[in-house]
């Protein structure tokens, strides 16, 4: 029988220790495993190798993003790096130009270090991509929804590219998780989750996740992952699955919350412009002044000044001193970084809450005007 996501989603984990009964997925706390004798094993050796709390949860992940396996890491970053560990010296990856800080900081490091070259390009216009690929090309990486200006790629417009000139389709899912886009099912190769963001939705794990489709990249990821070793906990792993038995209904308010203050942001005069795309609990906004900036920051009560997102609770980030410092000045202002953007994650408290207190401080900022 076929199951929807939600009931995909509510029974991640379960049944997987039949001896007991237990609903609740086991933490298996053991790091080393007995063996029966040469040459012999239970299919678990050593716990950075395999980890039965961590196989139910990269199980579930493969299962959730329609992928043949997944591979769970102990940050999105170690995920982003163990990605990265496919390719060699001299080549080539064609990458969104609008993407998250900590992404452009590794590939700015690694560009130095090991000689992999990163074009980076607007992947909302296929004719830029088809345009920058060259002989020594070997993969596209796409956030899309890009972090923070929000911009969709087609992926599967990308991936038919790519598929034409033998080239991976590696996408950043974090914004949108397998609740609103499968990349894999529009022709991607692999999909990567930051887990710390919806995936875990209640910012207290942080983690990481590689869903990869067809054997061969299977095969290579095993050996990645074993090797690097950044790989969670079990309790790390337990937390997680747990928490994607209520992804879908966090992703449900979260999405209904954002649009109707996407809505409410657009009409307000103290904002030049809201950037949103129609889905997900994930929205950008420019006020109309950057010193307004520090001012709305810091009368903030409800809603959290922090720089992680997708959790419960609901967080605005100012990208410029914080996800995207390290990107230089220049290149912020180029692709619309500003000093006046704010990114906002909405969570699941109630709309008019979240409203009444952005309402307050927009409208002193605007002089009273509304």
């Amino acid at each position: 029988m076929t199951y929807q996501l939600e009931t995909k989603l509510a029974q991640a984990g379960n049944r997987k220790d039949p001896a007991t009964g237990a609903v609740s997925l086991p933490i298996h706390l053991s790091t080393a495993y007995i063996h029966p004798g040469i040459g012999q094993s239970t299919g678990y050796d050593y716990s950075r190798t395999a980890n039965p709390t961590r196989t139910a949860l990269e199980e579930a992940l493969a299962t959730l993003e329609k992928g043949d396996q997944g591979f769970a890491f102990s940050s999105g970053m170690a995920a982003v790096h163990a990605v990265l560990q496919l390719f060699r010296t001299g080549d080539e990856l064609i990458v969104s130009e609008d993407l998250y800080g900590g992404s452009y900081r590794l590939f700015h490091q690694l560009q130095d270090r090991t000689g992999l070259v990163f074009c980076y390009v607007d992947t909302t216009d296929v004719e830029k991509v088809k345009a920058v690929i060259s002989e020594k090309t070997v993969a596209v990486f796409l956030e899309s929804p890009t972090n923070p200006l929000m911009k969709e790629t087609d992926i599967k417009a990308i991936s038919d590219i790519a598929k034409a000139h033998d080239l991976y389709v590696i996408v950043d899912n974090t914004f949108y998780t397998p609740v609103l886009q499968q990349p894999l099912t529009l022709g991607a190769d692999i999909v990567l989750h930051s887990a710390t963001k919806y995936l875990g939705g209640h910012n207290d794990v942080l983690a990481g996740a590689v869903i990869t489709k067809g054997a061969e990249l299977g095969e290579q990821f095993t050996v990645i992952q074993n090797s690097i070793g950044a790989v969670p906990s079990p309790l790390d792993c337990w937390l997680l699955v747990r928490s994607l038995k209520t992804l879908g209904l966090r992703i449900e308010r979260q999405q209904q919350n954002a649009r109707e203050l996407a809505a409410f942001l657009t009409a307000h005069p103290a904002i030049d412009s809201v950037l949103y795309p129609g889905k997900g609990g994930m929205l950008s906004f420019r006020l109309n002044d950057a010193s307004w900036v520090p001012v709305f920051l810091e009368r903030l009560k409800l809603i959290a000044f922090a720089e992680s997102l997708g959790g419960v609770e609901s967080f605005i980030t100012y990208p410029t001193t914080q996800t995207h410092a390290d990107i230089p000045e220049e290149e912020r202002e180029r692709v619309g970084i500003c000093g006046r953007l704010l990114r906002f994650s909405v969570g699941i408290e109630h709309v008019s809450d979240l409203q009444q207190e952005l309402q307050q401080i927009l409208d002193e900022l605007a002089g009273g005007t509304r």
